[in-house]
């Protein structure tokens, strides 16, 4: 027979029908394994994609050390990413990983490895190393620039919303290979005028530099790949940025950290530097497409250094020698593309070497 037209069932509210459904079948019917799982759906923890080579990957133990500093932090819903596993490193974390030995971001770039490795992974956030065997192989550095631009642009693909943080090399000094050295000093001296023209409001690009005070003789085992102190090294320059990025991501809003919040970028340098201390500079700039009402700063200085002065703007110093930097009443509002300056004044030990700090920053919406 013909089922009708209108059949009586299409006019039940769906509570109703599955209340029906429940008394025709008894009690032993399960509740819907939907309504459990919704609680988790709204808790997903943020996912990050270690991304590069060796350095990265093999076994790459600075991605141990960085994950255990951001759950001690608080940092405790958060998913390490990639179609790579652990490969120990001596620690409880979680290893998975991008971190390919002996790929060339190139390579990558050109043989459109990428996608695949972010639909099986589906990251939030990028943290990306990559290059270092580019500029081993005497690639220019125009060809590994496009080639990180066209990764940012399968990255967007994946996420419209995802967050990028780039490092500027750390330093490579093997025997094998005489002009290494200044080819990564050249290499980084392009990146951050990249940044600034890849970076979007909804997807900004933050570069952290690895670079500044690491040394091949102390914090590589081979004149390239880190030894333990080139990973403790190494984690605690990633460490500001993306704990600032985690600070603004909204809980149950995955792909869309601040829930569309302003973001910022900080960038340090010293201005002049002297025995036994220096003078330094971080300039904040509104990398979003909003106008914020004022910035709060994280500094965390290397090869103990300690800040004793702060100004144009007001600051607090943590027991590890991390100072908080917040706006002045006068330099907190920024206009989209703006940058407001704060200065300071730290001491070192005699023993210390180029002044380098890590920074990262957030920002607070304009009221209408």
């Amino acid at each position: 027979m013909r089922k009708p037209r209108h059949s009586p069932l299409r006019h039940l509210p769906l509570l109703g029908l599955l209340t029906a459904l429940l008394l025709t079948l008894g009690p032993t019917l399960a509740p819907p394994a939907a309504a459990a799982s919704a609680p988790d759906i709204a808790a997903a923890p943020v996912r990050i994609m270690p991304l590069g080579d060796s350095i990265t990957g093999s076994p790459g133990c600075w991605r141990a050390v960085l994950w255990n500093r951001l759950r001690n932090a608080g940092h405790t819903d958060i998913d390490f990413v990639g179609t790579l596993g652990t490969q120990g490193c001596g620690q409880e974390h979680d290893g998975d990983n991008e971190g390919h030995g002996g790929e060339l971001v190139t390579n990558v770039a050109d043989q459109n490895l990428l996608p695949a490795r972010l639909a099986a992974t589906l990251p939030d956030i990028v943290v990306m190393h990559f290059g270092t065997n580019d500029v081993w192989s005497s690639i220019a550095p125009d060809r590994i620039l496009a080639a990180y631009t066209k990764l940012v642009g399968q990255m967007r693909a994946s996420n419209p919303h995802m967050r990028i943080l780039v490092a500027q090399l750390i330093p490579m000094n093997p025997s094998s290979c005489a002009g290494c050295a200044q080819r990564v000093v050249d290499f980084n001296a392009r990146i951050p005028d990249w940044a600034r023209a890849t970076s979007t409001g909804d997807s900004p690009v933050t570069v952290v530099d690895q670079w500044t005070g690491f040394s091949t003789a102390t914090d590589t085992y081979d004149g390239v790949h880190p030894n333990a102190a080139g990973d403790d090294r190494i984690a605690s320059r990633w460490y500001p940025a993306l704990s600032a990025v985690l600070d603004a991501w909204v809980p149950g809003d995955p792909g869309d950290p601040g829930g569309g919040e302003p973001l910022c970028g900080a960038v340090f340098r010293a201005t002049n530097v002297w025995q036994g201390g220096y003078q330094g500079e971080v300039t904040v700039t509104n990398t979003s497409a909003a106008t914020v009402s004022g910035w709060t700063v994280t500094v965390a200085p290397a090869d103990g250094a300690r800040l004793t002065q702060v100004w144009n703007g007001s600051s607090t110093t943590a027991a590890d020698g991390t100072v908080t930097v917040t706006n002045a009443s006068w330099n907190g509002t920024l206009a989209p593309g703006a940058s407001a300056t704060f200065g300071f004044v730290a001491t070192t030990p005699t023993t210390a070497g180029t002044p380098s700090a890590s920074v990262g920053c957030t920002t607070r919406a304009a009221t209408s």
